[in-house]
C-alpha cells in the first residue's frame, strides 16, 4: 500500500524508566493504552538515550548530533535549533504541547506554534518564566505545587520527593498538556500534514500524582523495591558517592535524599512514581481518541518515547546523572497500524536520537549528511536490522554531578564501561553475567583486557563524530 506522508505525533514524557509499561515485561504496571501501543506498534526494546539528564539527552534528540558534537552537554546550556526547521520548510505544520526543555524555554525551535509547560521548580535556577500551566493556574486562583510548597510539610525530609497532588486533577501537569493538545486538535482546522511534539512533564519528580493513583501501587504486593547492600555502595566510584551526599544536602526537584531510606519510604516513592505513569496513560488514550475522533488516525504515525530514566534508589541513588540501564535506557515505541506491521519488539540496540532521520525520513526529507544519528525507518519497514553495535552516553558537569566533571558511556549488548574524566576511577559491568549491575570489576585484572578494548572504542567513536560533523556551519543551538 502507498501511503501519502503521514501526521506524526510525538509523545515524550520525562524521567520514565523502561520498566514502567506492562506489555515490556512490568507485571505490576496499569498502563492499558501504552500496552495497546506495544500490541500493536513497534517496540525498540534496547533504546538508549544520548545523555541521562533533560536538556542534553534532547538537544541531541532534536538535532541528530551527539552532545559533545552540538556542544549541549548539560542542564541549562542554550539551544534552540531544531530538524523541526525542516519539516515546517516543507508544509507541516510544526506545534508543540508540554515540555520541550529548550533553553531560554519559549525559544521557537522551528515550531509554528508553542504552547510551553515547563518544570514545576524553574525559580530555583532563577528562570523566573510563566509557562501556559503558570498562567492557568493563577488564573484559577491556584497555587502551583512545587519545592516551596512541599517544603513546608513536615514529613518533608523524609518523603523522598513523593508526595499526593493537592489540587484538582484536571490541575496536574500532565493533565493540563493532554487537555492543551487535545484542544487544539478539536478546534483547529486539520492541515495537511501535522507534526505535533506533545511533552509530559511526568513522572519527573516531584512525584506528586492524585493519592488514588499512588495508593493503588502501595497496595500491590509486588511493587518493586531496591535492595543495596553496603558492598555495592562502598564500590560506587568517588564521584557518585559525592553525588549521595550532595542529593541528601540538596533538595533538588523537592527530593531530600536519604544515605539509608527504609523500605517503607522506597515502596512510597516507587508508587508515586508508577502511579504517575499510569496518570499519563490515561492520558495517552484520550489523546488517542482525540485523534481518532479528527480523522488523523487515517494517516498517522505515533512515537511514544521518554528523554531518560531514574534510579528511584538503585544502586543507593536518586534520580539521574549516573549511566546505569535505568538511567539510559528508555521506552521508545511507533504506533501506526496499517502502515507498519504491528507486535513487534525489536532488541537491537538504538540510541534516542536516531528518532530524529526516522520522522525526516516518514516526512519524505533526505536528513543532512552529517547527522550523527541514524534512521530505523528500514527497521520499521521490515527490512533486516540489527542495530549498533554499540551506544554512548555522555553527561558534563551539572551540580547534581558534585564534582564530576564529565561522564563517559560505552554499552554494548554484553558489557558496559563509564568513564570519570579526571579519575582513575570508573565502572565495568559484565551485562551478561550481572544485568542489574551490581558488581563493577573496573579494578579486576581479568577484566583489563575488555575495558581497554571499550575505552578505544570510545576514544575512535569521539575522533570518528569529530571528522564526520567538522564541516557544520550552524550549531543546533
Amino acid at each position: 500500500m502507498t501511503y501519502s506522508r503521514p501526521h506524526i505525533v510525538l509523545v515524550m514524557t520525562d524521567q520514565q524508566r523502561f520498566d514502567t509499561i506492562r506489555a515490556l515485561g512490568a507485571g505490576h504496571m496499569e498502563t492499558p493504552n501504552l500496552d495497546r501501543l506495544v500490541r500493536e506498534g513497534v517496540s525498540f526494546d534496547n533504546c538508549f538515550v544520548n545523555a541521562p539528564s533533560c536538556v542534553p539527552s534532547r538537544a541531541a534528540l532534536f538535532s541528530g548530533y551527539s552532545p559533545h558534537s552540538s556542544g549541549v552537554l548539560r542542564n541549562g546550556q542554550t539551544w534552540g535549533r531544531t530538524w523541526v526547521e525542516l519539516l515546517a520548510q516543507t508544509g507541516f505544520h510544526c506545534v508543540n504541547v508540554g515540555k520541550m526543555h529548550t533553553i531560554p524555554y519559549d525559544a521557537p525551535a522551528g515550531f509554528h506554534e508553542r504552547f510551553v509547560v515547563e518544570n514545576k521548580d524553574r525559580f530555583y535556577e532563577g528562570r523566573w518564566f510563566a509557562d501556559e500551566w503558570d498562567k492557568s493556574l493563577t488564573h484559577q486562583g491556584a497555587i502551583k505545587p512545587s519545592r516551596a510548597g512541599y517544603r513546608s510539610l513536615p514529613d518533608y525530609r523524609d518523603r523522598l520527593g513523593a508526595f499526593d497532588w493537592p489540587l484538582e486533577d484536571r490541575q496536574h501537569s500532565d493533565v493540563f498538556v493532554a487537555e492543551t493538545a487535545k484542544w487544539w486538535l478539536e478546534t483547529r482546522p486539520r492541515p495537511e500534514a501535522l507534526f505535533m511534539q506533545i511533552g509530559f512533564p511526568g513522572p519527573h519528580p516531584p512525584y506528586d500524582p492524585p493519592a488514588r493513583y499512588a495508593q493503588a501501587y502501595l497496595d500491590k504486593p509486588d511493587l518493586p523495591v531496591p535492595t543495596v547492600t553496603q558492598a555495592e555502595l562502598d564500590a560506587l566510584p568517588v564521584g557518585l558517592k559525592a553525588k549521595r551526599v550532595h542529593d541528601v544536602e540538596i533538595d533538588h526537584d523537592a527530593i531530600a535524599w536519604s544515605l539509608d531510606p527504609s523500605d517503607e519510604q522506597l515502596r512510597r516513592l516507587r508508587a508515586h512514581y508508577d502511579g504517575n505513569v499510569t496518570l499519563i496513560d490515561e492520558q495517552v488514550g484520550r489523546l488517542i481518541e482525540t485523534l481518532d475522533q479528527r480523522g488523523y488516525l487515517d494517516n498517522c504515525v505515533v512515537i511514544f518515547m521518554s528523554d531518560h530514566g531514574d534510579n528511584l534508589g538503585e544502586h543507593g541513588l536518586s534520580q539521574k546523572w549516573s549511566m546505569y540501564d535505568m538511567v539510559t535506557r528508555v521506552p521508545a515505541i511507533v504506533w501506526a497500524p496499517g502502515r507498519f506491521a504491528g507486535g513487534r519488539r525489536l532488541d537491537g540496540l538504538c540510541q534516542l536520537f536516531d528518532f530524529g532521520p526516522t520522522i525526516l525520513d516518514l516526512a519524505g526529507i533526505t536528513p543532512p549528511a552529517d547527522f550523527e544519528a541514524q534512521s530505523l525507518l528500514p527497521a520499521l519497514e521490515g527490512e533486516a536490522w540489527t542495530g549498533r553495535d554499540a551506544v554512548f552516553c555522555e553527561q558534563a558537569g551539572d551540580v547534581a554531578m558534585a564534582d564530576t566533571r564529565l561522564i563517559s558511556m560505552i554499552r554494548t549488548r554484553t558489557e558496559k564501561a563509564v568513564l570519570f574524566l579526571g579519575s582513575e576511577e570508573g565502572q565495568y559491568f559484565d551485562l551478561a553475567a550481572d544485568p542489574t549491575e551490581v558488581d563493577n570489576r573496573w579494578d579486576d585484572s581479568a577484566a583489563q583486557p575488555r575495558i581497554g578494548e571499550l575505552r578505544r572504542r570510545l576514544l575512535e567513536w569521539r575522533l570518528e563524530s569529530s571528522v564526520r560533523t567538522m564541516d557544520r556551519t550552524a550549531a543546533f543551538r
